[in-house]
C-alpha cells in the first residue's frame, strides 16, 4: 500500500528539499476553472487565447501556485501543514503540454511557532524558471502517517459542444425562410427566436397568435419583426406550413409542439405534399458528450417498421447527410440484438442484405457493416472483447435502428441517462424538415435549424473554420 507521511517541525532541516514534476493539461485548465470559478477568457476560451496578445497566456499562476501548495501539503512538510502565506513571482506564461518541476527549499525556521519560509521554484522543460517566491507555512509537530487516498477520475461534459460546433459550421450561409409550425411552447418559440439570431432562418411563425405573442411576453422575447400568421389549431397550421413549402414560399419546415405526426400526415399527402422520389426518413444528431463525434440515429422519427427497401433509402439518406456535413466516408452500423445473422431475428438477416447493397452499388458513399450491437458500434473495447474485426466497430457515425420503436427508446436513454443533446432532420421531402422532440432544448432546436440549412444550401461552398469541421467530424 502507498502511504504519505509528513516531516514534522523538528525534522526539517535548512537546505531541505522536495520536488514534483507535472505536464500541463487542457483538462487540468477546465478543472481550475470549475472549481474556482476562474472562467478568464486568456484562460478557458481557446479562441481568445490564440489572439496575438493572449495566444501564450493560457495558463499562469493559477496552476503552479496550485503544485506549491500541493508539494507542501503532501511532501514537506506533508500532512498536518498550515499554509500562512506565499509571494510568488509569476515570470513567464505556462501553456497545456509544458512540463513543470516543481521544488521547495527549506531556507528559515522559528522554533516558537514552528514556523518553516521555503524558497519555491517552477522550472519548465526547457528550464526556464516561470515562477519563483516563497511560501511560509506552520509545519507539523506530530509524525503523521496514512494510506494514500486514490483520487477519482474526472470526467468533463460540456453540454451541447458538438451543436455549437454544427452551427458554426453554417457561417457564411445565407438564412432559410422556414415555417415554424405551431411553436405554442416556451421552447420551441424560443428555440426559433434563437436560430432567427444566430442567422440560420428566416422565421415564419404559424399559429394562434395570441397565444403566441402572450409566450413572448412572458419570456421576455422580441418577436415584432417575424410574421406571424394566425391559425388556431396546429393541424390547420401543419396544413398552411406544408402548403407554404409546396408553393415555394418557404424552403423549410421547423415543427413547433405539434404531434410528428400530424405534421407529417401533411407532408406526406399525395395531393400538395411534399413527397419525392425518395422514401422520406428522420435522422436525429444526437451530441453525446463522452462520444467523439456527433451520433447520428435513424430511423427513430417517421418509420414505424420499415422494409429491407424502406431501410436502403433510410441508410441512403443519412449517409448524404453525413456527406452535407464534410464527413467524407460515413461510417454506419445496422443494429441489431447479436452480431452473427440468424434467420429467426429479422434485423440480422436486413443487415446483411443491406451490407450486400453496397457491394451491388445499391448503397454508396458510405462503409456499412452489420449487424452490430450498439455496444460493439460505439465502442472499441467492447468489439475487440467480442473478436469482432469490422471497420466499423467501435468508431460508428450512423446508427441504423431495426425500427422506430427500438430507436425512440435508445434517442430516450441518451438524453436521460447519457445527458445528450439532440436535434433532427426529415430527408426526403422537396424541403429539410427540421423536426427534433418537442421537449428538447432550444440549442436543440437551433441545431436543427443548421442540419436544415446545410441541406438548403448544400450546393453553395460553406466559409466555416476548418478547425470547426473538424473538430465536428472527429
Amino acid at each position: 500500500m502507498d502511504y504519505i507521511e509528513n516531516r514534522t517541525f523538528d525534522e526539517i532541516q535548512i537546505g531541505d528539499t522536495a520536488s514534483l514534476e507535472r505536464t500541463l493539461t487542457r483538462k487540468d485548465i477546465d478543472l481550475f476553472a470549475v472549481m474556482s470559478g476562474d472562467v478568464n477568457p486568456a484562460h478557458v476560451d481557446e479562441e481568445f487565447a490564440r489572439s496575438d496578445i493572449f495566444k501564450e497566456i493560457i495558463a499562469h499562476g493559477m496552476w503552479g501556485g496550485a503544485l506549491i501548495s500541493t508539494l507542501l501539503g503532501t511532501k514537506l512538510p506533508g500532512p498536518g501543514t498550515i499554509y500562512l502565506g506565499q509571494t510568488l513571482r509569476f515570470r513567464r506564461p505556462v501553456t497545456p503540454g509544458d512540463k513543470i518541476t516543481v521544488s521547495v527549499t527549506a531556507t528559515a525556521k522559528e522554533e516558537h511557532k514552528r514556523r518553516v519560509t521555503f524558497d519555491c521554484q517552477c522550472v519548465n522543460q526547457r528550464g526556464e524558471i516561470v515562477i519563483s517566491g516563497t511560501a511560509e507555512v506552520m509545519a507539523p509537530g506530530e509524525k503523521i502517517k496514512r494510506p494514500r487516498v486514490t483520487m477519482p477520475d474526472i470526467q468533463f461534459q460540456n453540454h451541447g459542444q458538438k451543436h455549437r460546433q454544427l452551427i458554426a459550421s453554417t457561417e457564411g450561409l445565407k438564412p432559410i425562410r422556414t415555417a415554424v409550425v405551431y411553436p405554442v411552447g416556451k421552447h420551441s418559440l424560443l428555440g426559433a427566436i434563437d436560430a432567427a439570431q444566430a442567422n440560420l432562418i428566416i422565421p415564419v411563425l404559424i399559429g394562434p397568435a395570441d397565444r403566441i405573442r402572450s409566450i413572448a411576453r412572458s419570456e421576455g422575447l422580441d418577436i415584432a419583426s417575424f410574421e406571424l400568421i394566425d391559425i388556431a389549431q396546429s393541424q390547420q397550421a401543419a396544413a398552411y406550413g406544408v402548403d407554404m413549402a409546396y408553393r415555394g414560399q418557404v424552403e423549410a419546415l421547423l415543427a413547433g409542439t405539434l404531434p410528428a405526426e400530424e405534421l407529417m400526415q401533411k407532408v406526406t399527402a399525395r395531393e400538395g405534399g411534399l413527397t419525392t422520389e425518395r422514401r422520406m426518413s428522420h435522422v436525429f444528431a444526437i451530441d453525446v458528450s463522452s462520444y467523439p463525434r456527433l451520433m447520428f440515429i435513424t430511423d427513430a422519427g417517421i418509420n414505424i417498421y420499415p422494409g429491407l427497401e424502406e431501410k436502403r433509402d433510410i441508410v441512403q439518406n443519412a449517409i448524404d447527410l453525413a456527406h452535407t456535413l464534410g464527413i467524407t466516408v460515413p461510417k454506419v452500423a445496422i443494429l441489431s440484438s447479436v452480431e452473427r445473422v440468424k434467420s429467426r431475428i429479422r434485423s440480422t438477416l436486413e443487415a446483411a442484405a443491406l451490407c450486400k447493397m453496397v457491394d451491388r452499388g445499391q448503397i454508396t458513399g458510405g462503409v456499412v457493416d452489420g449487424p452490430l450491437g450498439f455496444d460493439s458500434a460505439v465502442s472499441e473495447d467492447a468489439a475487440s472483447i467480442k473478436g469482432i474485426v469490422s471497420p466499423v466497430a467501435g468508431r460508428a457515425d450512423i446508427l441504423v435502428v431495426p425500427d422506430l420503436e427500438s430507436g425512440t427508446m435508445l434517442v430516450k436513454q441518451q438524453e436521460y441517462m447519457a445527458d445528450a443533446r439532440s436535434a433532427g432532420v426529415v430527408i426526403g421531402a422537396r424541403v429539410p424538415i427540421a423536426l427534433t422532440n418537442r421537449s428538447s432544448h432550444p440549442l436543440g432546436m437551433m441545431a436543427s435549424c443548421a442540419l436544415a440549412l446545410l441541406l438548403a444550401r448544400r450546393d453553395q461552398p460553406v466559409t466555416a473554420d476548418t478547425e470547426v469541421a473538424e473538430l465536428l467530424i472527429h
